[in-house]
């Protein structure tokens, strides 16, 4: 079994993974810090030195990378991870894996992380929430498409992180 667990940046994919790995006793792997141990830089100074494009190049390898040489898994990918080339298209055609979207609204989203913003290079830039939640909110949109793909949703805002895996868990079984 793998799990690819997506959503948008502060939707939670990593507390879960970790919880989901340890429920199920699958081993848990979180793209963002794989590629960053792979690469030898953070994901910030990637995007910083080597630019956005380059980033989704490697982000692409290591999926693939990843998923090829776990058995079984539950994988945390970066937020914009399905929504770049034919990620999620080439996700969907994989025997034996489960995607699942965690859905969080804009307010939830823009609460979590405008604590976060300067480990975020997509929103480092913002100086207000009001300026977070747009740019969240327009962002959500663009990425919702590829999202909604996903095989399972599971909403999360009035959700803890031991129901949301304990509903991801039921749907396993």
């Amino acid at each position: 079994m793998k799990l690819v667990l997506i959503g948008y940046m502060g939707s939670g994919k990593s507390s879960i993974g970790k919880l989901l790995s340890s429920a199920l006793n699958v081993p848990f792997l979180d793209l963002d810090i794989y590629i960053e141990e792979r690469e030898g830089k953070s994901i910030s100074a990637l995007f910083e030195t080597k630019g956005e494009i380059y980033f989704r190049k490697k982000e692409a390898f290591f999926l693939e990378e990843a998923l090829k040489t776990h058995e079984k898994i539950i994988l945390a990918t970066g937020g914009g991870t399905p929504c770049y080339g034919t990620i999620m298209e080439d996700l969907l055609k994989l025997e034996n894996v489960l995607i699942i979207y965690l859905q969080c609204s804009v307010a939830t989203l823009t609460q979590r992380l405008w604590f976060q913003k300067k480990e975020r290079p997509l929103i480092a830039h913002s100086n207000t929430k009001e300026d977070l939640h747009d740019f969240i909110r327009k962002h959500l949109f663009e990425r919702s498409y590829f999202y909604n793909k996903a095989h399972n949703k599971i909403l999360c805002d009035t959700f803890s992180e031991k129901e949301i895996v304990e509903k991801i868990v039921l749907q396993l079984f």
